[in-house]
């Protein structure tokens, strides 16, 4: 358990307490990528993974920010830009071998440019974050399923998007608009491949500690966003992807489970 301690408006003190898992293999047998693994969200899952048993190699742009976080992980590394296509097929021919065999994805990677609204959004902004949050998790994904085939992968096989919180509501700017398509990808998967032994969930955080969002490093969580107040960890997020990944939820199939306590729910009386 960790309990964090928030500063909020008028020197009121709130806390929050935070439980982890401890590890028992319950993702032993499991050979993970982690899209976007080298920090943040996809870095801590990519440690739990870790913990829990299984081997994951974590993918990214950055090969010094790769190499540095698979050595604090102890798992393996390779380069990749999600939004380089044409890469997939030789991504995961190299990945599935370092693995021994590939049967996880964890569709992490994303970008939001944050625009101040719809009339601030360039055609630039529009295309960089639907190639890389929408066509790259895509194609990624279809690039798995492939390799899955090929090798002719019995048992149940894997695919974790990283949705977020704007894909459940609506949206004017790109990067709700690309989670709100990726869970329509995602169901429409699960739905699509569930008798080939696969199924496919997503994580949808709310606002999240990360390089995208600005980290925090005083302690202090408060976050006025987020209808308790405090920013969420990427290692209690974690905790729902790995409970995703394992044998544990093998009855949940096109899961959305949205991680901000409730925050999107359409109650009346908002």
């Amino acid at each position: 358990m960790l309990r964090k301690f928030l500063r909020k408006w008028l020197g009121i003190t709130v806390t929050a307490d935070i439980h982890y898992m401890e590890p028992s293999g319950k993702l032993k047998g499991k050979r993970i990528i982690v899209t976007g693994g080298g920090r943040g969200l996809g870095y801590a899952m990519a440690k739990k993974f870790k913990e829990e048993g299984a081997q994951v190699l974590i993918a990214g742009r950055d090969v010094k920010t790769l190499r540095e976080s698979a050595e604090r992980i102890g798992c393996k590394f390779l380069q990749l830009d999600v939004q380089d296509t044409g890469a997939f097929a030789s991504f995961m021919d190299e990945a599935d071998k370092m693995l021994g065999g590939v049967n996880c994805l964890v569709n992490n990677a994303g970008i939001s440019l944050h625009e101040k609204g719809f009339l601030a959004v360039s055609p630039a902004q529009f295309d960089l974050q639907f190639n890389t949050n929408l066509k790259g998790g895509f194609f990624l994904a279809q690039a798995f399923i492939r390799k899955c085939k090929v090798n002719g992968l019995e048992g149940i096989k894997n695919i974790l998007f990283t949705s977020s919180e704007t894909g459940m509501t609506v949206d004017e700017r790109p990067y709700g608009l690309t989670k709100a398509a990726l869970n329509s990808l995602l169901q429409g998967l699960a739905y699509r491949y569930v008798n080939e032994g696969y199924r496919v969930n997503a994580i949808a955080p709310g606002v999240t500690i990360s390089d995208m969002v600005g980290k925090r490093d005083d302690g202090d969580l408060t976050y006025a966003g987020n209808i308790t107040g405090r920013y969420y960890l990427p290692e209690e997020v974690a905790e729902i992807a790995c409970f995703l990944l394992s044998d544990i939820s093998n009855c949940l199939n096109g899961q959305i489970l949205v991680c901000n306590e409730g925050k999107t729910i359409n109650a009346r009386w908002k």
